[in-house]
């Protein structure tokens, strides 16, 4: 068996992981209140401090741990006999909205502290010599998503669930979404196959979606018709700002993030990996939004 030294391993990521490889890996947890040395060969480095879409978390809370924390782990690496080191980073680092599918050529232009942080931890890493016989890969994983997923999705769901109508419809889009079980296998080439380069790689599954016809998938999965509304724009915007004096849950933020579109190309990472991930994006998402009916069951 191998030992694998994780961060965030009570994050969503971190226990899915966890579950997945735990019969061939042994891991040893970080722990924020112990000192460490990492005498693992492998390293997975999840911890990081998430995307706030309602604005109200202090902008040194990312640098400290999506930047600073990195390069703890990373320098402690560095110092190891550790031969894989895998960071989970985010496309934000590399653009908060395109106009193009998105690969790992552009030119990084974040523009929230989320993903400046993420960006200046890729940043230290790509600085540094990386001694023979090691490997690093710099993840950028578009939304993730799987059972016990929180976060659009779940609202998405609640919406359907509650027979309320998506007033959405007007605004056409198509994003990229990443099944966490596609995840995990992306994970498991990565250690196993010596032959993949280092490098930063994004993730995500093959197909992107449209929101209205993840509103489908939705009611398909609970059964109902869906209703999806084509408000005028122009009234949708407006009540988004409102929500922003206010703090509701639809502010101009996730509005964006509910309407625009983000397609992300996971071509480098299936041409390294050389095989086909094992869901399609609609059945990852179907999987998914089966967990809510049973949770809520």
């Amino acid at each position: 068996m191998k030992f694998i030294f994780i961060t965030g391993s009570s994050g969503f990521v971190g226990k899915n992981i966890i579950a997945s490889f735990e019969s061939r890996y042994l891991f040893n947890k970080y722990n924020k209140e112990e000192l460490f040395d990492i005498q693992d060969e492998i390293v997975l480095h999840f911890a990081g401090k998430a995307h706030d879409v309602k604005n109200v978390s202090d902008p040194y809370e990312y640098y400290a741990v999506n930047t600073e924390l990195t390069k703890i782990i990373f320098d402690k690496f560095l110092k190891s006999n550790s031969s894989v080191f895998i960071i989970l980073s985010s496309v934000k680092a590399a653009a908060d909205k395109i106009d193009v599918p998105l690969n790992e050529d552009h030119i990084p232009d974040p523009i929230t502290h989320y993903g400046k942080s993420k960006l200046l931890a890729e940043q230290y890493i790509l600085s540094k010599q990386i001694p023979k016989g090691k490997r690093v890969y710099i993840l950028r994983p578009c939304m993730i998503h799987g059972p016990g997923n929180k976060g659009n999705l779940n609202l998405l769901y609640n919406i359907v669930r509650n027979g309320l109508p998506w007033p959405l419809g007007a605004f056409e889009n198509k994003r990229s979404f990443c099944s966490i079980d596609n995840l995990c296998f992306i994970i498991n080439e990565l250690i196993n196959n010596e032959d993949i380069p280092s490098g930063i790689y994004n993730v995500a599954d093959d197909e992107p979606i449209a929101t209205n016809d993840l509103i489908k998938l939705i009611a398909v999965s609970q059964g109902k018709r869906h209703h999806i509304w084509n408000l005028p724009k122009s009234i949708i915007i407006l009540l988004s700002k409102v929500g922003d004096f206010f703090k509701l849950p639809l502010n101009s933020e996730r509005l964006n993030k509910l309407t625009e579109t983000y397609i992300v190309s996971n071509n480098k990472i299936i041409t390294a990996i050389n095989k086909p991930l094992p869901l399609s994006a609609k059945e990852g998402l179907m999987k998914t939004l089966n967990s809510f009916n049973t949770n809520v069951k």
